[in-house]
């Protein structure tokens, strides 16, 4: 209840609207119990027309702007679940996209995807029925006042009822949320295992984890299946419950008001009338017992937004150097992932002039990814500075830097989008011209050629179904259409055939061309000996810089060499 709170308090007037709308609506309501008294009363013991005209007309009216006020609610209270829920889903999405790597590596693959279920959940509890019927719980003191008018006695069965009906639901509630909190956690357990099964099925075929797996996932499937049996059965316990309680307090109230008919004290029009006021003051209560079950489930799904929240996020704002030269210094840098006491490198110092080729190398596990994806600002070093013109890395804004470099790892990984909004994503103004250049320049003009939708092709499951040379060759061209001065490459060659390392040949030298710095960490014996410079991660724990003889201009045409 307390999000409900904080939507209404967050759109006052809103809730001003609801609230009132909700007055004359509860109000009208009272028509239909006073009509049937009135009939009872007064028409059937005199039998005049005119009368039971009036009648009529005054409830038909009434039933009709109770209809139209409980329209007018439902439409006020959709304004504050559509305003509240697409800010939630914008924020829940931004803090997936916004939160450092580091950390959100570190988060099981099943709890990341758990986070905008979680606010879907959130959104589906607070949609603007259910805060509409949330408004006609206080409703229920209006016809148990009506009620006691009428007769204290079924005013007090009423109560009763009310009471018993809402103790009920908030223990139900309660249950249901531990049940929800159960039911949260076994569906991260269950999405990893569909992550790995789909995301690692080099590994899984390769070491026949098959049977592993299985067992596993039948294990979470026997938790996950019990939980959930227990949810449906507590929420069928309350919906029983609910329905039974309908019944018996109209048993109840017909039975107390036939005696009270029987000694005098109450007439049979207002015996059915109370009926139906009881009726009217228990629904409500009826509605939030069943919400409350829902309400629980929502409350363990915002328990999960806000830990997810706290998840340390990229810093806004920071420096620009205006005229970025493409130098890059590291001035006593470390790295040490957490929770590992051996560091992937430290006293890490060397320089990166502007319009050079630097080529990174060591064995798998030295740390050639985790330099690139430091330079990319993904990871944070550990000690020392990262130092572009003069600017630490750390202080410089992240939106700015990274219009300054081009990243390509080495399993790229493409946007569900077209090719034409993959290579543009960075730059979108990009005229036909400058497309259509870049595109050869990175090889794919045969590609596209030989597609039926040609750039309008939709990539799905981030490209997967594509090959590498193709995948790689799309980044290229994303890389070329930006203004970058740095360009990161990580083993840009590996896996290629003869035609796609001349791509990559190629690219550098359009990007050398374009004064850019070329970082390139790779095996590739060419690159290593055209590169201005070698760092070796194989040394431990301070790396090996090594000059080469070429002036900084070295051109990526010395490192295709002779083929």
């Amino acid at each position: 209840m307390r999000e409900l709170i904080y939507r209404l308090a967050s759109n006052p007037l809103l809730f001003m609207g609801i609230a009132i709308a909700s007055i004359f609506a509860n109000i009208l309501a009272l028509a239909s119990p006073l009509f049937v008294i009135q009939v009872l009363n007064r028409y059937v013991a005199q039998g005049v027309n005119a009368t039971l005209l009036t009648l009529v007309t005054g409830v038909l009216l009434a039933v009709i702007f109770e209809f139209i006020f409980r329209q007018i609610r439902l439409k006020l209270a959709g304004a504050i679940s559509e305003r509240t829920n697409s800010k939630m889903s914008v924020a829940s999405y931004s803090l997936l996209l916004k939160a450092k790597a580091s950390a959100l590596e570190r988060i099981p693959v099943g709890q990341r995807n758990q986070i905008t279920g979680s606010a879907q959940m959130v959104e589906t509890a607070y949609g603007a029925s259910n805060i509409a019927t949330v408004f006609d719980v206080p409703f229920s003191l209006l016809f148990i006042g009506v009620l006691y008018l009428l007769s204290p006695v079924l005013a007090g069965v009423t109560g009763l009822f009310v009471v018993a009906v809402y103790v009920v639901g908030h223990y139900g509630a309660r249950v249901h949320q531990r049940l929800a909190s159960q039911l949260l956690r076994e569906s991260v357990s269950s999405n990893t295992l569909v992550s790995t099964a789909c995301e690692q099925i080099d590994t899984v075929r390769g070491f026949n984890a098959y049977r592993f797996l299985q067992k596993a996932w039948v294990h979470t499937l026997g938790k996950t299946t019990k939980s959930r049996q227990s949810g449906e059965m507590s929420q069928s316990i309350m919906n029983t419950i609910s329905q039974s309680a309908s019944a018996l307090l109209g048993v109840a109230i017909i039975s107390v008001g036939a005696m009270r008919v029987v000694d005098g004290s109450l007439d049979v029009g207002s015996m059915i009338g109370a009926n139906i006021l009881a009726a009217r003051a228990l629904m409500p209560i009826i509605r939030l017992a069943q919400l409350g079950v829902i309400f629980a489930g929502a409350k363990e799904g915002l328990r999960q937004l806000r830990e997810f929240s706290a998840i340390p996020q990229e810093a806004e704002g920071g420096s620009v150097k205006p005229n970025y030269t493409g130098a890059i210094e590291f001035k006593d840098a470390a790295f040490a992932y957490p929770g590992s006491s051996t560091p992937v490198f430290e006293s890490f110092s060397f320089t990166i002039k502007p319009n050079t080729i630097t080529v990174v190398c060591g064995e798998n596990g030295a740390g050639k990814s985790t330099l690139a994806r430091i330079l990319a600002g993904v990871l944070d070093l550990s000690r020392g500075q990262v130092l572009v013109d003069g600017l630490d890395l750390q202080q410089a804004s992240l939106n700015w830097w990274r219009t300054q470099i081009a990243y390509l790892p080495q399993e790229p990984k493409l946007l569900n989008a077209t090719i034409r909004e993959n290579i543009l994503v960075a730059a979108p103004e990009t005229d036909e011209a400058r497309l259509s250049q870049v595109v050869q320049s990175a090889g794919l003009s045969k590609y596209l050629d030989e597609s039926a939708d040609g750039l309008e092709s939709q990539i799905t499951n981030a490209g997967a179904s594509l090959s590498l040379g193709i995948r790689r060759r799309i980044a290229l061209a994303r890389a070329l259409v930006s203004a970058c001065k740095v360009a990161i490459f990580d083993e840009p060659t590996d896996g290629l055939d003869r035609e796609g390392v001349a791509s990559i040949y190629a690219v550098m030298k359009n990007l050398s061309a374009q004064g850019c710095s070329i970082i390139v960490i790779s095996h590739d014996a060419k690159l290593i000996k055209g590169a201005g410079q070698v760092v070796d991660l194989n040394e431990k724990p301070t790396p090996r810089i090594t000059q080469r003889t070429h002036t900084s201009t070295t051109s990526p045409t010395d490192v295709g060499g002779a083929s």
